[in-house]
């Protein structure tokens, strides 16, 4: 709302135009009677005269005419404490009386002092006498300030009422050129509705009057209900012109994800930063506004300013409960499917690997790959996955899977069709996607068979064959050396034989606890959470020994978010400080552990604006967040 005023004028009562007098000579009152050039030239300076004299009248009927009354504020919003300056002018007569100061509830006023500027515009003088007060809000709200009425020039005159808006946070950080504001945010969202688990974009958008902010702190976003990503460290930069008047605009774009459905606030956004606003209350010690003291003291200040948009009302909608596909596995997006396999000639107990190529815009990290009930012939494998982001919000992009599928018998002629289900919020339906069957050429298992029996000739030796046939090998057998103990009494020997029977129970074991785990994604989730819980804590330790407070924070909020979601069977990305009370209580979580949780919930949220600096601090932290997973860990899964 652009500043108010109104301006009420009144010719003086009492003063009355003059007639133009008349220029021509008078010939009754000429001093002399003559056509001399003397009494010529003298005629010539009167009639000068006069007309000066005219002129100089009608200048000071203008003068008198120009009376007006008018009341400004020098902005129309501000927060509760911070003095908003109440002008009253008057122009062309020094008010003889005021009646009164109105009294509104919830604002005070207090006198400033009193001014008096002296112009003169096409040819009109004007003067303006400047009374000023310092209105206070004392509480949030729209406030009027009444009309005020005044005696001037012996006319009484009446002002317009005024507005000011209060606010709790500092949305605008005071007003600079022609009433626009020194600096103000904006939140910006593409739409006021989606659906629980969908991903969107949001824009905080900083606006600072003539590029005159400094030390900007990265802003923080509110929103219970739902996750946010990263916001950027280095934001967009640019520039727009508002009411003729050149702003800066720092931009910030992030993701953020519903996490629960109803009617809820996204916001405020608050940035943070110190503002070069002119200096406040400089004296004017003359008419003319000058001081010779204000030479030597800066024409501006800086002032730390916490900014605030305002907040937008989201509507968080359930996902549809009809037609789910059977496959579905909460995908949430548009995606497209391509699949390869290779090889596609092998023997029973090959392995194929499968690649599962997903691309499109969505949840990419919270994208898994759906079992494939046609399957059912091959022995599946848990899939690797990597993903691949094409824009800086990470919403678009390609997530790759790799997975091994090992054929079991020769029946098998492809590897069945696979599909993939998600669902469309911008068609407010599920899709499914397949692609074809692969064919396959499955082989026996070769196996070595055993080398033949080399048989000695069966024929009986001839007895009447000739001596010169048979030649002596060895006349004497030699020495006879004493054998030691054989080797089948040995009982290294013995221990020997059982290693093959040993190591095919092992792999018997380890083949049937890879097939529990095919089966059980629960089982499988819990093991996956352990070890990241296990390895995420030695992160920390290293962290905290590097005094390295942002990484420290960022690895707890996500060991949290790993632990609690495996808890309650939810994922990772969907959990908030809102599950504490929501799934963690009625789990029977005890109060004490709970207040825990909660507090390093707002300590990681705090962390980008208030790091921890101590390595003692960060080691304290560290012994809390191991009983508060072991806490969550001890409760029974969901």
């Amino acid at each position: 709302m652009s500043l108010q005023g109104v301006v009420a004028r009144s010719s003086a009562p009492g003063v009355r135009k003059l007639r133009q007098p008349s220029l021509e000579p008078d010939h009754g009152l000429s001093p002399t009677r003559s056509d001399s050039p003397r009494a010529a030239a003298w005629n010539k300076r009167r009639s000068i005269g006069l007309r000066l004299c005219g002129l100089l009248l009608l200048s000071g009927v203008a003068y008198a005419d120009a009376v007006g009354f008018t009341t400004t504020l020098d902005r129309d919003t501000t927060t509760v404490g911070e003095p908003v300056t109440l002008s009253l002018v008057f122009e062309g007569a020094q008010p003889t009386r005021v009646f009164g100061m109105p009294q509104v509830p919830g604002l005070a006023l207090q006198g400033q002092g009193q001014t008096m500027r002296s112009e003169y515009i096409n040819g009109q003088a004007s003067t303006k006498f400047i009374y000023q007060y310092a209105v206070t809000a004392q509480r949030t709200g729209d406030f009027i300030i009444p009309a005020i009425k005044a005696e001037v020039g012996g006319q009484t005159l009446s002002s317009q009422p005024l507005r000011l808006k209060v606010v709790g946070h500092n949305q605008t950080a005071g007003r600079g050129i022609e009433g626009n504001p020194f600096a103000f945010v904006k939140l910006l969202t593409q739409t006021n509705e989606v659906y629980v688990g969908q991903v969107f974009p949001l824009e905080i958008d900083l606006y600072v009057l003539n590029g005159q902010g400094q030390d900007l702190e990265l802003p923080q976003i509110k929103g219970d209900g739902f996750t946010f990503g990263p916001i950027p460290k280095q934001p967009a930069q640019t520039r727009t012109q508002i009411n003729n008047n050149l702003y800066s605009v720092v931009i910030f774009k992030l993701a953020a994800t519903a996490a629960k459905t109803g009617s809820l606030t996204l916001g405020p956004a608050e940035c943070s930063l110190n503002l070069r606003v002119p200096r406040a209350n400089r004296r004017r010690s003359d008419p003319f506004g000058f001081d010779a003291f204000d030479l030597f003291s800066p024409p501006f200040e800086l002032r730390h300013a916490t900014l605030a948009s305002e907040s937008e009302p989201l509507h968080v909608l359930p996902l549809p409960a009809e037609n789910v596909p059977p496959g579905f596995s909460g995908a949430i997006g548009d995606f497209t499917v391509t699949l390869h396999a290779s090889p596609t000639n092998v023997a029973v107990g090959d392995p194929i690997t499968v690649d599962v190529r997903i691309a499109g815009r969505g949840n990419l990290d919270g994208l898994t790959l759906p079992p494939q009930a046609a399957w059912r012939d091959f022995q599946v494998y848990p899939p690797t996955s990597k993903t691949e982001t094409s824009d800086p919000l990470g919403m678009q992009g390609v997530k790759t899977f790799e997975q091994v599928v090992i054929p079991q018998h020769t029946a098998i002629k492809t590897l069945p069709a696979f599909s993939f289900s998600f669902f469309d919020p911008e068609r407010r339906t599920y899709r499914t996607l397949a692609e074809p069957a692969t064919p396959l050429v499955v082989r026996p298992t070769t196996v070595a068979s055993a080398p033949p029996m080399l048989a000695t000739s069966g024929a009986p030796q001839n007895p009447t064959s000739s001596a010169q046939d048979i030649v002596a090998l060895k006349q004497h057998f030699g020495t006879v050396a004493t054998l030691g103990t054989p080797w089948i009494e040995r009982p290294w020997f013995l221990a020997l034989q059982g290693a093959p029977l040993l190591a095919w129970l092992t792999g018997l074991v380890w083949r049937r606890q890879q097939d529990r785990l095919a089966h059980n994604p629960r089982l499988r989730r819990q093991r996956q959470v352990a070890q990241v819980v296990r390895e995420g804590l030695g992160e920390l330790r290293q962290l905290a020994a590097a005094n390295d407070a942002e990484g420290f924070f960022a690895a707890t909020f996500r060991l949290l978010q790993e632990q609690i979601g495996e808890r309650v069977n939810l994922p990772a990305s969907a959990i908030t400080e809102a599950v504490l009370d929501e799934r963690l209580r009625p789990a029977g979580l005890e109060e004490e552990a709970l207040a825990d949780l909660r507090e390093l919930f707002q300590l990681c949220n705090q962390a980008r604006y208030a790091p921890q600096t101590s390595t003692a601090e960060l080691a304290s932290l560290l012994a809390r967040v191991e009983t508060a997973l072991q806490s969550v860990k001890s409760l029974p899964a969901r």
